[in-house]
């Protein structure tokens, strides 16, 4: 059962990842009309919703973008900070609505920061108690315990993976509005960005249900014993 939900999980993930890496060369190679940049589209957007100090950088990788709440940092990989095209614009739009979530005290992305302490040890830990305890619930019944404590600590990042879902589909939403309401982009661009904008919200979809089978399958486990 483990390596069947293993192998459907990565296969719907990198399903996924090659579907959004396909549409983000695609549309990369459609220019703006504007031939703005990510980085002037993120300052435009910060600045149309009254956000000033927000600091818009460059970092490397590819599609390695995000903001940054502790520091209110933007920053875009090289390709979406130079870049002139409806995807560029489209990522960048899409982390300054995670900066505008963050203005406006938007609960979601509240709640996901205040979990992002007790997350981290989750992921760290978890997996060593689970495999730890099943272990050595064979000889002692405390090792059900730790068990039950390590698949406590992976239902937590389980429940971080859903309430990551509204946090995105809510900066995809907000940047897909104020693209269209600029005058950034209109017509068969706007859907282009919208549909780069979908494929990189169902990274995060795939994510959550592999993280909650896997979850089924440790209290399976526990149950057995």
């Amino acid at each position: 059962m483990y390596w069947i939900i293993f192998i459907v999980c990565m296969g719907a993930s990198l399903l996924v990842q090659y579907m959004l890496k396909s549409r983000f060369a695609k549309y990369s190679k459609e220019f703006l009309p504007s031939g703005m940049t990510g980085k002037e589209v993120a300052e435009k957007m910060l600045r149309d919703n009254g956000i000033y100090d927000v600091t818009v950088g460059c970092i490397e990788g590819q599609l390695t973008d995000h903001y940054n709440p502790t520091n209110k940092t933007l920053n875009l990989s090289r390709e979406v900070y130079n870049g002139s095209s409806v995807a560029a614009a489209a990522v960048a739009a899409h982390e300054c609505g995670h900066a505008v979530q963050h203005a406006t005290a938007y609960r979601w992305l509240g709640l996901r920061s205040a979990m992002v302490p007790s997350v981290n040890i989750g992921s760290r830990f978890s997996m060593w108690l689970i495999i730890g305890g099943l272990l050595l619930a064979s000889i002692s019944e405390l090792g059900y315990w730790v068990a039950v404590a390590g698949v406590a600590l992976f239902a937590l990042t389980t429940l971080f993976a859903f309430v990551t879902l509204p946090v995105e589909f809510n900066a995809s939403n907000r940047a897909l509005a104020w693209l269209e309401s600029s005058g950034m982009l209109s017509g068969i661009q706007h859907s282009h960005a919208k549909d780069a904008l979908r494929w990189a919200a169902r990274t995060y979809v795939v994510a959550a249900l592999s993280s909650l089978a896997y979850l089924l399958y440790y209290v399976s486990l526990l149950n057995r014993r």
